[in-house]
Protein backbone atom coordinates (compact mmCIF):
# COMPACT_ATOMS: atom_id res chain seq x y z
CA UNK A 1 0.00 0.00 0.00
CA UNK A 2 1.78 3.57 -0.73
CA UNK A 3 2.71 5.83 1.58
CA UNK A 4 1.29 9.93 1.30
CA UNK A 5 2.64 12.72 2.89
CA UNK A 6 0.36 15.17 3.93
CA UNK A 7 0.75 19.16 5.98
CA UNK A 8 -1.29 20.45 8.76
CA UNK A 9 -0.41 23.73 9.23
CA UNK A 10 -0.70 22.86 13.38
CA UNK A 11 1.05 19.69 13.65
CA UNK A 12 3.28 19.80 10.18
CA UNK A 13 3.91 16.66 8.05
CA UNK A 14 2.84 13.32 8.51
CA UNK A 15 2.47 10.40 6.11
CA UNK A 16 -0.61 7.97 6.07
CA UNK A 17 -0.80 4.82 4.67
CA UNK A 18 -3.47 4.35 1.97
CA UNK A 19 -5.05 2.44 -0.63
CA UNK A 20 -4.53 3.92 -4.42
CA UNK A 21 -8.41 4.08 -4.17
CA UNK A 22 -9.28 5.49 -1.07
CA UNK A 23 -9.66 9.79 -0.97
CA UNK A 24 -7.22 12.14 0.32
CA UNK A 25 -7.56 13.19 3.78
CA UNK A 26 -9.32 16.20 4.07
CA UNK A 27 -8.89 17.14 8.12
CA UNK A 28 -5.83 16.15 10.55
CA UNK A 29 -6.68 13.33 12.39
CA UNK A 30 -4.71 14.54 15.45
CA UNK A 31 -6.04 18.29 15.75
CA UNK A 32 -8.69 18.46 13.11
CA UNK A 33 -7.53 21.09 10.73
CA UNK A 34 -7.76 21.24 7.00
CA UNK A 35 -4.74 19.71 5.27
CA UNK A 36 -3.18 19.41 1.90
CA UNK A 37 -1.64 16.77 0.27
CA UNK A 38 2.01 16.48 -0.52
CA UNK A 39 3.59 15.20 -4.04
CA UNK A 40 7.10 13.87 -3.00
CA UNK A 41 9.74 12.04 -5.30
CA UNK A 42 9.10 8.77 -5.41
CA UNK A 43 11.83 5.90 -5.24
CA UNK A 44 12.84 3.42 -7.84
CA UNK A 45 15.46 0.73 -7.37
CA UNK A 46 16.31 -1.06 -10.69
CA UNK A 47 17.23 -4.51 -9.65
CA UNK A 48 19.32 -7.25 -12.28
CA UNK A 49 21.02 -6.73 -15.07
CA UNK A 50 19.79 -5.03 -18.19
CA UNK A 51 19.32 -1.70 -17.54
CA UNK A 52 23.09 -0.44 -19.15
CA UNK A 53 23.94 -0.57 -22.97
CA UNK A 54 26.85 -2.86 -22.38
CA UNK A 55 25.02 -5.08 -19.67
CA UNK A 56 22.39 -6.97 -22.38
CA UNK A 57 24.56 -7.26 -24.84
CA UNK A 58 26.08 -10.73 -26.18
CA UNK A 59 29.63 -11.72 -26.34
CA UNK A 60 30.44 -11.42 -29.72
CA UNK A 61 28.29 -8.22 -29.80
CA UNK A 62 30.73 -6.62 -27.86
CA UNK A 63 32.90 -7.79 -30.30
CA UNK A 64 31.96 -6.23 -33.31
CA UNK A 65 30.69 -2.79 -31.26
CA UNK A 66 34.43 -2.64 -30.23
CA UNK A 67 35.59 -1.28 -33.41
CA UNK A 68 37.54 -4.47 -35.47
CA UNK A 69 38.22 -1.73 -38.61
CA UNK A 70 36.14 -3.34 -41.04
CA UNK A 71 33.20 -0.73 -40.93
CA UNK A 72 35.71 2.45 -41.04
CA UNK A 73 37.86 1.06 -44.31
CA UNK A 74 34.85 0.78 -46.66
CA UNK A 75 33.92 4.03 -46.05
CA UNK A 76 36.87 5.47 -46.58
CA UNK A 77 37.25 4.26 -50.41
CA UNK A 78 34.15 5.55 -50.98
CA UNK A 79 35.53 9.49 -51.34
CA UNK A 80 35.65 11.18 -54.46
CA UNK A 81 38.96 12.79 -55.64
CA UNK A 82 38.59 16.59 -57.11
CA UNK A 83 39.19 17.18 -60.64
CA UNK A 84 42.33 16.92 -62.41
CA UNK A 85 41.31 20.58 -64.14
CA UNK A 86 39.29 22.23 -61.26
Amino acid sequence: MPVYEYKCPKCGHFEVEQPITADALRTCPKCGKPVKKLISRSTVIFKGSGFYVTDNRKSDDKTKASGDGSSSDSSSGSKTKPAAGA
